[in-house]
């Protein structure tokens, strides 16, 4: 059965043509990160565009995404000309480690590939969306401090421990963790991601966590909050 675009409530997101598909991941990452009213964004790895286009709404910036995949590039701007924001949104086929800004930005934001040295999918695409082969967190930091103003800020979601080690290595490009987010997918589990924010600012920093779902397996309310504006609705289930 082919699959349907999935229905947003300002927007759609047709990701057939990626490897990496429309989930909770993408979603929080673009309801949670602080997100400047104008300004001019980067959205690494953008895959079908969906943090793109959540950014897009949240914002009246002008907002580039590069993909690597020439499928999903070409998914992300048939997506990107279906929506309201379609002058505010451009895709770029490419590596961020090959590409030149004639300006910064002051919010990058990225779902990166995290896998290392694991097990691999037979699918090229695939790996490439999910392992850090092609992006690994030194090239992608080396990126966003090219790439990212001098009071940008760049945002992330990644498994705990993967995030540990970028947060680790980012100080060395004098990038420092201002925020920060713990998910856990149900109460009583141990967190599996963690949402951060990294400036060039070494100041105080905000931690935060939340749940998606409740004991019980109802999604919490802090969730349906945070992606209230985007999905047209969710299920006690």
């Amino acid at each position: 059965m082919e699959r349907t675009p999935f229905q947003f409530k300002q927007f759609s997101v047709d990701d057939k043509g990626c490897a990496m598909k429309v989930g909770t991941d993408g979603v929080l990452l673009g309801a949670w990160t602080s997100v400047p009213h104008d300004g001019t964004f980067l959205d690494i790895g953008t895959g079908c565009g969906l943090i793109a286009l959540m950014l897009a709404q949240r914002s009246s910036a002008h907002i580039t995404a590069i993909e690597i995949e020439h499928e999903a590039v070409q998914q992300s701007l048939q997506n990107f000309k279906d929506s309201p924001w379609t002058e505010r949104l451009t895709a770029v086929a490419g590596a961020v480690q090959q590409y030149n800004s004639l300006s910064k930005f002051n919010l990058i934001i990225s779902n990166p590939p995290f896998f290392t040295n694991s097990l691999k999918a037979p699918e090229k695409q695939r790996n490439a969306a999910r392992h850090n082969d092609t992006l690994p967190p030194e090239a992608l930091l080396f990126a966003i401090d090219n790439l990212l103003s001098d009071d940008g800020i760049f945002a992330f979601i990644l498994p705990v421990s993967e995030a540990q080690n970028l947060i680790a290595t980012a100080s060395s490009h004098h990038l420092y963790l201002n925020r920060s987010c713990l998910v856990f997918s149900k109460e009583g589990k141990q967190p599996n991601r963690l949402m951060g924010e990294l400036s060039r600012s070494d100041s105080s920093m905000e931690k935060e966590s939340l749940y998606i779902r409740t004991a019980d397996g109802k999604y919490s309310q802090e969730y349906r909050t945070l992606t209230e504006p985007f999905y047209l609705m969710l299920k006690d289930v």
